[in-house]
């Protein structure tokens, strides 16, 4: 058994953040997001994963490289031309072996992944689909299954009269690699739209599994900065790299001595925080970032090397890698900085 992870967006919605860095690599608190995929994999016992990538590949495999340091056997598959979610499955095919599990590369969830394996194995299931229930599920596909969870029918964008269950695809999936026969090579082809609705029409054993605890996808500045709320608030339980302080949690490497600490928050290695400079709640400063006297940070997440003047106040805002906040900044909620930004000393920024 293997894993694919699709991981060749542009992320486009998460700009200008992901103009230098892709998105399977932006910070998620203390580690780059695909490393919580790949540690929901040790659940079900799998060490060789394929990295399905197209945009800014290079910046990926610098992060992972051969995953050796994490216990993994990391291989990279570029595509030329976009393929689609099932063509780059496709793609990856002569990396495979009997059994696949496939995530999409935008979605932190706490799914017991060795659950989902055990119940396709147990069903003799060509594919197992894992679904979560959303509150709207008019924006989304629906995906319908029966009293037994054998997949009964797909629904794309329903009308609300259409409306029959609320529960969507999370994203996950493990299938018979024999399966993957029914994708054609080289061309554009989606797994959701395409492979999964032929398998039903060749009456494949499609099945089920109704995952209700987290899930999120990552991919907007709104949906980004509540995962963080989220593992910050306990909702999604990750052993962050840090002790415990004050509510929330400093890296041993962290100087964060006479500055006041309202939890929870994270506190990165190498970050440096003045005294009578105020952190939380809500902050998360990843790596080597510099906070000035009387400056303030909350609900925010702030990237690596980025430096916050004196005086100065971020609040529900994200800020890429060394951007520079001059002196009595204010950058409100929905602001969204890129690697590199420089606010000049008073500037107004976000609501």
């Amino acid at each position: 058994m293997k894993a694919v992870i699709l991981a060749g967006g542009e992320g486009t919605r998460l700009r200008p953040l992901t103009l230098t860095t892709p998105k399977p690599v932006v910070p998620i608190v203390d580690r780059p997001f695909l490393r919580h995929q790949l540690d929901m994999l040790d659940q079900a016992g799998v060490s060789e994963v394929v990295f399905s990538l197209a945009y800014r590949p290079e910046r990926i495999e610098a992060v992972f490289g051969d995953g050796r340091a994490l216990g993994k056997h990391i291989r990279y598959v570029v595509e030329e031309t976009p393929l689609g979610t099932g063509g780059a499955v496709k793609n990856a095919e002569p990396h495979l072996d009997d059994v696949t599990i496939v995530f999409n590369g935008d979605v932190l969830t706490d799914v017991d992944l060795a659950a989902v394996v055990r119940g396709h194995r147990d069903s003799g299931a060509s594919a197992t689909i894992v679904l979560t229930p959303v509150p709207n599920p008019a924006a989304y596909g629906l995906v319908e299954f029966d009293g037994a969870g054998r997949v009964t029918r797909f629904l794309e964008k329903p009308d609300p009269a259409q409306i029959t269950t609320d529960t969507i695809n999370a994203g996950i999936y493990v299938l018979q690699t024999s399966t993957l026969e029914l994708m054609p090579a080289g061309v554009n082809h989606s797994i959701e739209r395409a492979f999964f609705p032929a398998l039903l029409r060749r009456g494949d054993r499609v099945m089920s599994h109704v995952h209700r605890g987290y899930w999120i996808d990552i991919g907007t500045p709104e949906k980004y900065l509540q995962c963080h709320r989220d593992i910050l608030g306990g909702r999604f339980r990750v052993a962050l790299d840090g002790d415990a302080i004050s509510g929330g949690w400093a890296h041993r490497d962290a100087v964060v001595e006479g500055a006041e600490l309202t939890g929870p928050f994270y506190i990165g290695p190498g970050c440096r925080l003045a005294a009578g400079a105020r952190i939380g709640p809500g902050a998360v400063l990843t790596q080597s970032v510099q906070v000035a006297a009387g400056a303030e940070v909350g609900d925010s997440v702030v990237w690596a090397g980025s430096v916050i003047g004196p005086g100065a106040r971020i609040d529900g805002a994200l800020l890429g890698a060394a951007v520079r906040i001059g002196r009595d900044v204010r950058v409100g909620p929905g602001a969204v900085l890129g690697e590199g930004a420089l606010l000049p000393d008073f500037t107004r920024c976000g609501g």
